[in-house]
């Protein structure tokens, strides 16, 4: 059995690769899975060896109070870190990810975690194909 444990080295702690995820140039892709939308792009520059690193974001502005931002960034972490043996990344990837709550009140964990599982679904679809591409240059 895998482990299921969520290590410091997959968590996006960069505010040069977070500015650069959120930047509008560059080879930036992106999905929306209410109550979530994600944001990720290849970076092969990074230096930890995880093959994803993540970040997750809960604006103030959808949910004002400090105790349901908190609790949704829970949720979403916890979905992520249960559905992440589901979904291979090939060996050699190095992808940035970040998840950005956009519903305007706190949602249950079922919601939550049908989102991650699309979004993870179309990161590993782009991820197999960005690491084809690169193998075939």
């Amino acid at each position: 059995m895998p482990s299921l444990r969520l290590y410091k080295k997959e968590k996006l702690c960069s505010t040069v690769a977070i500015e650069q995820l959120f930047s509008r140039s560059g080879a930036v892709e992106s999905a929306l899975a209410y109550p979530l939308r994600a944001v990720w792009r290849h970076n092969a520059k990074r230096h930890s060896d995880a093959l994803v690193a993540f970040v997750i974001s809960v604006p103030k502005k959808r949910l004002r109070h400090a105790v349901d931002r908190v609790t949704m960034r829970r949720r979403i972490r916890e979905a992520y870190r249960l559905c992440r043996p589901a979904f291979p990344m090939p060996q050699g990837t190095r992808i940035d990810l970040a998840f950005v709550y956009v519903a305007n009140a706190l949602l249950p964990y079922q919601a939550v975690e049908r989102a991650v599982n699309r979004i993870m679904t179309a990161v590993s679809e782009y991820a197999a194909n960005n690491v084809e591409d690169e193998s075939d240059k």
